[in-house]
């Protein structure tokens, strides 16, 4: 895919990076000014389907981002094509695995 190849993986890493900081920013925000006042009040900002969104995109976006700096980083340091193949298969099979968990939690709280 040639989107995620030199210039375009490397500006899809800047929109992700400015995606990702600004999300958190956002979140640490609005947490430090009305922090929810127990769990029940932390799943109802969760479930609301704006803030669902915004996190399952977070999540998308930040396992997107990992995978484009750890490909990069194989690609240019591990030269043996079994050993790369291997952390590259490795590092997929873990970013896939955090992306599934992290579905399952926002399903949990509401998103669907």
């Amino acid at each position: 895919m040639r989107l995620l190849s030199g210039q375009g993986a490397w500006l899809l890493q800047r929109i992700t990076a400015v995606y990702a900081g600004l999300f958190v920013v956002v979140v640490l925000g609005y947490f430090l000014i009305a922090p929810p006042a127990d769990h029940a009040a932390w799943v109802a900002v969760i479930a609301h389907p704006a803030v669902a969104l915004g996190s399952a995109l977070f999540v998308v976006l930040l396992l997107l981002h990992a995978w484009i700096g750890l490909r990069d980083i194989v690609l240019d340091y591990v030269k043996p094509m079994a050993l790369r193949l291997t952390v590259l298969t490795l590092g997929a099979g873990a970013l896939i695995l955090l992306g599934l968990w992290a579905l399952y939690l926002l399903i949990r709280t509401g998103l669907a």
